[in-house]
């Protein structure tokens, strides 16, 4: 496909045979899959899933994140002609990457959420596939842990956010979106040794052993000096990424529902995700996108290019 077949391409979320190559249709019609992947509930030689987690029930102020998948893949639309840039290759396609929907679950029965979530990403899993999340409210993390750490033993977690979310809460049967990086410590499901944290500013009394690359240390030291920290946090150990939108300053990213001053650019980010390529990434999601706090759609079109990142980030290790 070429940029003229926009005459005549349309819905290729549909109409595409197979999973792979750029996808040229008129940005403001059609099907709005993640990046126009073709959707498909047969994971059958797919080496990555995007799917959507639409779930709002723990948010600080802001509602509205349920809406989150929905606007990233409305927004992936303007990134679908091109390859990533930088990458120096086109992971649409080397690999067959699907939008493989959203999750299904009762609104109504918040508690059965979790193990639904778990389930979800862990057929995925048995599938053979990665799982690429679009949220959805931070805590949809911890279902997800639970369902990697089943297959990979304890990761390294890799949190981009303004906040620890370390908070104490020992119910684990809570849900809340400030505390569930404490259950998976806790749980084991995470290595806090081998994990970090970066893009925080705000207080927290017990960090759970966790990392902290804080925003100022990103602002003050760079971007390079920050990855090679990482990296170096990490190794090569099994890594789930995940992004909170409000990592980026509220000028980059206003529809969160809990915006901080002082945060990263989207600038740093895309550098940072870049340069991070080589580490062992199994999987990652991205969260807190709310459009009914942001009109332009700004924030949506930062959660798509962050996922587009996170994309690259699993099939550079994919390559091997």
């Amino acid at each position: 496909m070429a940029l003229e077949d926009a005459a005549k391409q349309i819905d290729s979320a549909f109409t595409r045979q197979g999973y792979r190559g750029l996808a040229f249709e008129n940005t403001f019609a059609g099907a709005t899959s993640f990046l126009r992947r073709t959707y498909s509930k047969d994971l059958t030689g797919v080496d990555l899933a995007i799917t959507g987690v639409p779930f709002d029930q723990a948010v600080t102020n802001r509602p509205g994140t349920r809406l989150g998948p929905r606007a990233i893949r409305e927004a992936s639309a303007l990134q679908a002609f091109d390859p990533p840039y930088g990458w120096g290759f086109n992971p649409v396609d080397d690999f067959n990457i699907a939008d493989y929907g959203d999750l299904a679950f009762d609104y109504a029965d918040t508690r059965a959420f979790p193990a639904a979530l778990t389930a979800h990403i862990s057929g995925i899993l048995a599938a053979g596939a990665g799982s690429l999340t679009l949220g959805g409210d931070h805590y949809i993390s911890f279902p997800i842990l639970r369902a990697y750490a089943q297959k990979f033993g304890p990761l390294s977690l890799l949190h981009f956010d303004a906040h620890s979310d370390t908070w104490a809460d020992d119910d684990f049967d809570r849900i809340d979106h400030g505390t569930m990086f404490y259950k998976a410590v806790k749980q084991g499901l995470i290595d806090p040794a081998r994990s970090v944290q970066v893009g925080i500013r705000t207080e927290n009394p017990d960090t759970m052993g966790v990392n902290i690359i804080d925003a100022r240390e990103v602002h003050e030291g760079g971007t390079a000096a920050a990855v090679a920290k990482i990296k170096s946090i990490l190794g090569t150990h099994p890594t789930y990424v995940t992004f909170d939108i409000d990592a980026l300053d509220p000028a980059y990213a206003p529809g969160t529902g809990t915006p901080v001053w002082g945060g990263l650019t989207s600038a740093q980010v895309a550098h940072m995700l870049r340069d991070l390529a080589g580490i062992n990434m199994v999987g990652g999601d991205v969260v807190e996108v709310s459009p009914p706090f942001d009109t332009t759609g700004a924030t949506a079109i930062a959660g798509a290019h962050v996922a587009v990142e996170l994309m690259c980030l699993y099939c550079w290790n994919k390559r091997g």
